[in-house]
């Protein structure tokens, strides 16, 4: 699955309001939460360990407050109980190129089905990356399992970070599209969690005078894996 082809659906979900394999998802009063067919209610937003969502450790882009979207949805329909699901998935993310490394901040959570759950990985300073912390990488939280019909259920965002040692702080916000896609895109090639659908998740911050998703074109890319 190539980066172009997750632009070329998002070109179309800009032409005709849905997104191939999936429709749009319905938006709750309170703007906080998705729910896409056929899936539990999916909030939209990384939240911080005070409930509240998270803003890139007060980064500001283009002048604006950035808020961490969930970009990746990961669905495992051959766990048998959730203990399995998240040592599948913790296999299968290392085996894909993104490990557990530290260096980074923790304490997050996410929201499915009305129901919060911290982060995975659970160190003091983890997260999944592509690399070494003290380099540019990609790197993210995953929230979950969650138990419904369909098996069990993962709610991710995945961010890059460039990393200046001249600037202070060292780090910067680089882009949320392209974790999402790279990460999704190894799950894709090097294991057998597969892309199989992507959903608009309404949570693309455009216009917005005081916030910021930066590049994040509010689609969540859908990942699954069979028994």
């Amino acid at each position: 699955m190539e980066q172009g082809l997750i632009k070329l659906f998002v070109i179309y979900a800009a032409l005709t309001g849905g997104i191939a394999f999936g429709a749009r998802a319905q938006q709750s009063p309170d703007g906080d939460v998705a729910t896409p067919e056929g899936l539990p209610a999916i909030g939209k937003w990384m939240l911080t360990a005070k409930g509240v969502p998270s803003d890139w450790l007060g980064e500001i882009y283009e002048g604006k407050n950035l808020r961490e979207p969930i970009n990746v949805i990961i669905i495992d329909q051959g766990a048998s109980s959730a203990d399995d699901a998240k040592t599948r998935l913790l296999t299968a993310a290392a085996r894909a190129g993104y490990p557990i490394r530290f260096g980074h901040s923790t304490g997050y959570q996410g929201s499915i089905a009305g129901r919060l759950y911290p982060q995975l990985p659970q160190g003091r300073d983890d997260a999944f990356s592509n690399d070494l912390f003290e380099v540019s990488n990609n790197h993210g939280r995953i929230f979950g399992p969650h138990e419904f019909e369909q098996g069990y259920l993962f709610t991710a965002a995945f961010s890059r970070e460039e990393i200046d040692p001249f600037r202070d702080p060292p780090h910067s916000y680089g882009s949320f599209n392209r974790a999402r896609d790279d990460f999704t895109q190894r799950l894709d090639r090097h294991t057998d969690y597969e892309v199989s659908r992507f959903v608009d998740l309404g949570n693309a911050l455009i216009g917005n005078p005081k916030l910021t998703t930066g590049d994040h074109d509010g689609i969540a890319v859908v990942v699954r894996v069979g028994p």
